[in-house]
């Protein structure tokens, strides 16, 4: 093979995460030429709904609506690897499609950023989010705090938290914070409108299964791309992240349900917690559970929640 085609999003955090798979590429295989095609996906289009309702505007029912024109674009020979942020991606995948490898995971949780430090957010409170996961907690741990839907790339997001007056703050992933230079702790300035950011801890405000972790998908059976994408897997995320994904596809739960799970490994041993919330009126469950093995870990947090 002479080049590879790298299927990506055109936002600069996607852009910045297909960066990183080429630097790998690269350094692992310095023969291979990669060429990076850009693909505009119905997530990136449909900015005029919040992003819940974008699936069911466009009628994608089984697609996340940041991949579907990725996989057309794999299926039809036009890219041969899809860069995806591994919490968009479905946990099932049609026949065509398998996610190969994921990349070394950054942190995990989700940070604040506002005009008010997070723990001055209270009753009136108007925090930025398009995810219903984050929107459940943040009433759960806030009681009385709007949530205000919030679109864009992150640039955009961040300069909404600082010069927006609908926004007190907003939720964003640390991990797109570090990878595209932002702080994560601290202060920073927007146009000389200062903002607090700071890490919200994940055993309190629980992530999203596979943030924070890139995931490289491709053909199923193309074994030639295959071999070359398995040598960039990361062992210890791969782990993590298949137990987060097994239990969300245990809950029959897809990217955009309001559950939440956070994982730690150290050696071979790994720990689970997950919250469930519900998607109207009802209880919500959370659990814990540790093991060696991934796949039990996953069933025994399934089966241990209450």
């Amino acid at each position: 093979m002479k080049t590879l085609k790298l299927g990506t999003r055109g936002s600069a955090l996607a852009l910045k995460q297909a960066e990183m798979t080429e630097a790998l590429l690269s350094a692992t295989f310095p023969e291979l030429e990669v060429e990076r095609i850009i693909i505009k996906t119905t997530g990136d289009r449909r900015t005029d709904v919040a992003l819940n309702e974008v699936a069911k505007a466009e009628g994608i029912w089984d697609k996340g609506v940041f991949i579907k024109e990725l996989e057309v674009a794999l299926e039809a020979g036009e890219i041969d690897v899809a860069v995806h942020s591994l919490k968009d991606l479905p946990t099932i995948l049609e026949d065509p499609f398998q996610l190969r490898s994921v990349l070394e995971r950054a942190p995990a949780a989700d940070a604040w950023i506002g005009k008010i430090p997070w723990s001055e957010v209270k009753k009136e409170s108007r925090v930025g989010t398009s995810s219903v996961r984050r929107e459940r907690q943040v009433k759960f741990l806030k009681p009385g705090a709007k949530v205000v839907d919030l679109r864009g790339n992150v640039p955009t997001r961040i300069k909404k938290a600082a010069l927006d007056a609908d926004y007190d703050g907003i939720i964003l992933a640390k991990a797109g914070l570090n990878r595209l230079g932002y702080p994560t702790e601290g202060m920073f300035e927007i146009e000389r409108h200062p903002l607090f950011v700071e890490c919200l801890a994940e055993k309190n405000f629980f992530p999203a299964a596979g943030q924070g972790a890139v995931g490289l998908e491709i053909r199923s059976g193309d074994e030639e791309i295959g071999v070359i994408i398995d040598a960039l897997n990361h062992e210890e995320t791969w782990n993590r992240v298949f137990a987060e994904r097994e239990f969300l596809r245990l809950l029959d739960a897809g990217c955009s349900t309001p559950i939440g799970v956070w994982s730690t490994l150290e050696g071979e041993h790994l720990e689970m917690g997950a919250r469930v919330f519900p998607e109207g009126s009802g209880m919500l469950r959370k659990a814990n559970a540790s093991g060696v093995v991934p796949m039990e870990v996953a069933h025994q947090l399934f089966e241990n929640l209450k």
